[in-house]
């Protein structure tokens, strides 16, 4: 190939800039002597067609290497070597001009060539290197699309793995696994009811980042919690990876969800990187910044400060570092059209440089009052691998977390420790305790039961341990601290009664939390069902264990009509989707206070039972809809509980009951029973719910 002509070029903005004329490459090393850029044809070619030399009398400015390349186009790859001290134990720095690095802010990356044990190793890579790709950003037409704007409380959060959604072959999409696979399953998530979606980590990520036991069992890095290009999204989930087609894959599956009214919430993971720890490769932050972009041990600078399990942390509150990581969630704002964020370990961003607690660190109020960010979502969860727990204390005041106290008392409860009735009653509000102090909303409570990490809802019922054997890691990953209960028969069985006290199980926990204050989330697979036969850690299994299986949708129509059923009962009901803390008070327009608490009697709430005893409410109704009354049953008894008395006009009407046999469990307004007389039944493990409104 011709080789081009380069100019001085310039700093800002980083990474690759194309235009009409050429592209101008500009990346952060303070410390660096030397920078090279080797240019390469395509994704497959061997060896740099030009490599090109920067001096750093002009081609440095400040903190930032550039240079201007003359005539290259978008499609070329790119890689960089840095030359520099590698004296780790004084300095922290590991440059290694043996070593190709990406940039950091590639908007495209190719890993076709990619060997990661190679890349561990001593000496050069010898053309197995992950490369970057000169892309135009601007080339889009996104056809009007807006950035959703759902209110708070009206939101269902629907957290799902774009490769895994669709990778199964009943999936019957046309490119399994894909952004576009995703785009043909909307119809689905709008009939579910679902208004957001929240994606595990689609920031570009090493799948080969497994530990040695995975790895000989032929096993990959799936849920993709091994970030190495944090403006890039995932080339594993394109169909033309290779030709650079990022930015248009994701932007048309974005634009796609807003015109069916779905939000988009990106899983980020800014507190470890790929790069892992001391034996870990260099991709490009340790080959361009080590000592500011990582904690290290101030005792062995050799060493990682490792507060995320992962082998690094990053050093979130470094200035650079800090604006890194504003700026990439303002490009996924601004050029991607992304609503909100979920932070993977957010502890780690309220560690100062020393790595202890900051209440005012810089990273974290820097995103609270971004312009950019202003209406973006913001969901934290607040606590890492290093002991820092912070649910009801994150620091910032617009920031929503995942309730991990409402995830555990939940699960308890349910399970049948009926002694900590309490608690659930301040759960099902919204958390107060936790967030009431800060003035902050029931809107900043997360809620949810399972997640990604963890049991499914049918494993949360069907087993007591983790069964994780065929991680390749003798079942020592994944938590051990699951509160589930498997009703009596660990696993797979074909006991019917076990079954049925199972489907009944999920129902009470489904039920709870679609009635609790907050925003509910909904784990991908847990509205049909979906099994990883007891394995809670399935990070590596890239397979049928990890996937949807579309054939559970008519196989459990009855569980997924009840959902479905469900969100749309929350939706009809204001009460459900509160943004201010209930008082026990009446308010403007109610006939009864926002809430009362129950026993089996009535006015009697199980608040001193030395063994607990049934739960129940009555919610207040807005002038517009009617109100509710909720028993709580989790003993092993059926009760005969008391319901309130309503007005001469009004009745009550059973709405759901989860004991009930399919098309049963929750029924429509017209459907409804009386309820008649002064009591009502409520078999053992099930809830009831009742709707007063005219006969």
């Amino acid at each position: 190939m011709k080789l081009h002509k380069v100019k001085n070029g310039y700093r800002h903005p980083p990474g690759a800039t194309f235009d009409s004329q050429g592209t101008n490459f500009s990346v952060f090393s303070r410390q660096a002597t030397g920078a090279e850029l080797l240019l390469y044809e395509g994704p497959e070619s061997l060896e740099p067609y030009q490599t090109i030399t920067l001096d750093p009398e002009t081609n440095k400015t400040f903190v930032f290497w550039h240079v201007y390349v003359v005539g290259l186009k978008t499609g070329t790859c790119y890689t960089w070597r840095m030359s520099g001290p590698d004296d780790t134990e004084v300095s922290g720095c590991r440059f290694n001009p043996d070593k190709e690095l990406l940039d950091p802010w590639s908007h495209a990356v190719v890993d076709n060539m990619w060997d990661r044990k190679l890349a561990c190793l001593p000496g050069p890579s010898r053309g197995k290197t992950m490369r970057s790709m000169v892309t135009a950003t601007d080339a889009y037409d996104w056809e009007g699309d807006k950035l959703l704007h759902h209110s708070p409380e009206e939101i269902i959060i629907y957290e799902l793995h774009v490769g895994g959604f669709t990778r199964h072959e009943s999936s019957g999409v046309r490119h399994p696994g894909t952004y576009s696979a995703l785009i043909e399953k909307i119809p689905y998530l709008k009939e579910l009811g679902i208004n957001a979606v929240e994606l595990l980590p689609v920031m570009a990520f090493d799948e080969q980042d497994v530990p040695d036991g995975p790895w000989q069992r032929g096993l990959k890095n799936f849920w993709g919690y091994s970030t190495h290009s944090f403006f890039c999204p995932h080339p594993g989930y394109c169909i033309s990876p290779l030709q650079g087609t990022h930015l248009q894959e994701f932007r048309d599956m974005v634009k796609a969800l807003h015109k069916a009214g779905i939000a988009l919430i990106l899983d980020v993971v800014f507190n470890h990187t790929a790069e892992g720890g001391i034996d870990g490769p260099l991709m490009n932050f340790k080959g361009f910044a080590n000592g500011g972009f990582y904690h290290l041990d101030q005792k062995d600078r050799r060493r990682y400060r490792d507060y995320t399990g992962c082998g690094n942390t990053v050093n979130c509150n470094h200035p650079v570092v800090a604006r890194y990581i504003v700026e990439c969630l303002e490009f996924w704002v601004r050029e991607m059209h992304v609503d909100g964020f979920r932070f993977d370990l957010a502890s780690v961003l309220a560690r100062g440089q020393d790595g202890e607690s900051d209440y005012y660190a810089p990273v974290v109020w820097s995103i609270e009052f971004s312009r950019t960010l202003a209406r973006t979502g913001l969901i934290a969860e607040a606590w890492d691998a290093g002991g820092l727990y912070q649910v009801g204390g994150f620091p910032g005041f617009r920031w929503a977390e995942w309730n991990g106290r409402y995830r555990d008392a939940i699960r308890q409860f349910i399970a049948g420790d009926i002694s900590m009735t309490g608690e659930v009653a301040t759960r099902l509000c919204g958390s107060s305790d936790l967030y009431e102090p800060s003035h902050r909303l029931p809107i900043n409570s997360i809620n949810f039961i399972t997640c990604h990490d963890g049991f499914t809802l049918w494993d949360m019922v069907s087993y007591n341990e983790k069964h994780n054997e065929l991680n390749g890691e003798d079942n020592r990953d994944g938590c051990d601290h699951n509160l589930s209960w498997n009703c009596g028969i660990e696993g797979e069985t074909d006991d019917r009664p076990i079954l049925s006290l199972r489907k009944k199980q999920a129902k009470n926990f489904m039920t709870t939390l679609l009635l609790s204050h907050g925003v509910p989330m909904i784990l991908a697979g847990d509205e049909v069902l979906r099994s990883q036969k007891g394995n809670n850690n399935c990070y590596c299994q890239d397979n049928d264990l990890g996937w949807f299986d579309w054939n559970l949708v008519e196989q459990n129509r009855d569980m997924f009509d009840f959902v479905k059923a469900l969100i749309a009962f929350r939706k009809r009901h204001p009460c459900l989707m509160r943004r201010r803390f209930v008082t026990g008070q009446k308010s403007k327009g109610m006939k009864l206070p926002d809430i009362t608490w129950h026993g089996s009697k009535i006015g009697e709430p199980p608040w001193h039972a030395p063994h607990g005893e049934v739960l129940a409410c009555t919610m207040a109704g807005s002038a517009q809809e009617e109100d509710l009354h909720i028993i709580f049953n989790m003993t092993d008894k059926m009760q005969v509980c008391e319901i309130p008395q309503t007005s001469l006009k009004s009745s009550w009407y059973r709405a759901i009951d989860t004991a009930a046999p399919p098309a049963l469990d929750i029924m429509a307004k017209r459907k409804q029973e009386k309820a008649n007389g002064k009591n009502c039944q409520v078999q053992p493990r099930s809830i009831v719910v009742l709707e007063s409104r005219d006969a």
